[in-house]
């Protein structure tokens, strides 16, 4: 897997992917919530499966 997520939308997925997990474990957004995994994986891992099928990244590229 070549890495498609670049530095800052790597913070934002794994904010993001915190935020809806912290609010499902109050109760707060319900059950729905836990999808915040999806973006919380993406953003560790470094490696989003729609982009890679959308030939789409959004690291920098190298001259």
């Amino acid at each position: 897997m070549k890495v498609n997520v670049g530095g800052l939308d790597r913070v934002a997925r794994i904010v993001v992917g915190l935020v809806l997990m912290g609010l499902a474990a109050t109760g707060a957004v319900g059950v729905w919530g836990w999808l915040g995994i999806v973006p919380l994986a993406t953003g560790a891992i470094g490696w989003c499966p729609p982009y890679a099928m959308l030939g789409f990244s959004t690291c920098a590229t190298k001259p």
